[in-house]
């Protein structure tokens, strides 16, 4: 798969993105909580199965993950069973974020999701599992305000010890093997990149956040506030779900709430974009002008340009008719974000305009192999169908 594996994140606004046999740590960050603000939700109660193997899991366990005496390593055949295309044909859909058993009876996840299926399956065969988060290139996707940002994590097939109880009836027993890295993102992607172990319990936090995320973009704010308060008492020290608890705070109208949630990350990031540019839209809301301007001033040295300025200023030059202006600039958004299927497609359209349709359709192609599901693709598929008839017919005048 092209797409990486991605836990959402968000600024607000920036919104954002773990296991579970621990149970959660007394947490610093109850004071942080206001339940009486939201009504009760059952969303959250979810969190038990995010790793739970449905009967039809179970099912293709024992028939396509039986492992004979010859196979002295089951972490291949476990790969294989889940990945090539004439298995399940999983394919990469962004649209929610799926635990284990949905993301199988849907053959389809995201990539947060795909790590949190392999790792069930694992589990179930009793192989010693662990993830890690890739220091790779940040991506953005906004919905409206709320901007989501996504990461890189993957999954470690780690070194075999004891004889796994799925295979213990293999002979001879298998010794040590080295660690086998799953990971969605071409192998020249991951080079140079460092990374980072997470542990379950975080992992389960990004997917709860994940969770609380969604839930926001679609105004869901009770079941939001319960998925980002699941995601905090999971791990206090996952400043990514404190964010989105501010977030949330600050679309219910609880501003007070809200700005002790960003400070509280702030306090021990005080570098975080994502929590300083929601403070500095809380603060300018509250007509607080003179820290809004310090807090600004602190966010242009972090981040000169917010992710999609050039993008922005773009779709601004189109409308303009300043269509060389426009390419210049998407050009400019994309090599800050290459796989950014929307300013992709804004970029054929300006390329159309100037006349130049191969590199037109080249844009059209690569949005519909980034797109985040497969509704955007088939649209993005239609429209390059529709490009190229135009430009047969043109060529043809």
């Amino acid at each position: 798969m092209k797409q990486s594996i991605k836990h959402l994140s968000a600024l607000l606004l920036f919104a954002a993105l773990a296991a579970c046999s621990a149970p959660p740590r007394a947490t610093a960050g109850s004071e942080l909580l206001h339940d009486q603000l939201f009504a009760a939700s059952d969303a959250a109660g979810e969190a038990d199965d995010v790793f739970a193997l449905s009967d039809e899991m179970q099912s293709y366990a024992a028939t396509h993950l039986q492992f004979g005496p010859q196979q002295r390593d089951p972490r291949p055949a476990l790969i294989e069973a889940l990945y090539t295309q004439r298995q399940l044909g999983l394919s990469y859909d962004t649209s929610v974020t799926r635990n284990a058993a949905q993301a199988f009876s849907a053959r389809a996840g995201n990539c947060l999701s795909l790590v949190i299926m392999t790792a069930a399956f694992a589990k179930h065969l009793g192989l010693p599992v662990s993830y890690r988060s890739v220091e790779a290139d940040i991506f953005y996707t906004r919905e409206g305000d709320l901007t989501m940002a996504s990461g890189h994590v993957n999954l470690v097939l780690d070194r075999l010890g004891p004889l796994p109880r799925a295979a213990s009836r293999l002979t001879p027993a298998p010794t040590a093997h080295e660690a086998m890295l799953v990971d969605f993102l071409p192998p020249q992607e991951l080079r140079g990149t460092r990374s980072v172990t997470l542990s379950e319990r975080t992992v389960l936090a990004m997917f709860m956040n994940n969770r609380a995320a969604e839930a926001l973009n679609e105004g869901r704010l009770d079941d939001s506030y319960a998925w980002a308060r699941a995601a905090v008492r999971q791990d206090p020290e996952f400043k990514a779900a404190v964010n989105t608890l501010g977030v949330v705070y600050l679309r219910a109208g609880h501003r007070p709430q809200a700005e002790a949630a960003l400070r509280a990350v702030l306090a021990q990031d005080a570098d975080n974009v994502a929590a300083l540019s929601n403070l500095v839209r809380l603060v300018q809301q509250d007509g607080r002008q003179a820290e809004a301007r310090q807090l600004g001033e602190r966010l242009a040295r972090l981040e000169p340009y917010p992710p999609f300025h050039f993008f922005d200023l773009g779709r601004a030059a189109m409308a303009e008719g300043n269509y060389a202006g426009a390419q210049k600039l998407f050009d400019r958004e994309l090599g800050r974000q290459p796989l950014q299927h929307e300013v992709r497609f804004w970029a054929a359209q300006a390329a159309w305009h100037l006349g130049d349709a191969a590199k037109a359709a080249d844009h059209l192609r690569q949005a519909m192999d980034n797109s985040p599901d497969p509704r955007s693709q088939a649209v993005y598929a239609t429209k390059l169908d529709h490009l190229l008839d135009r430009f047969r017919a043109s060529r043809l005048q």
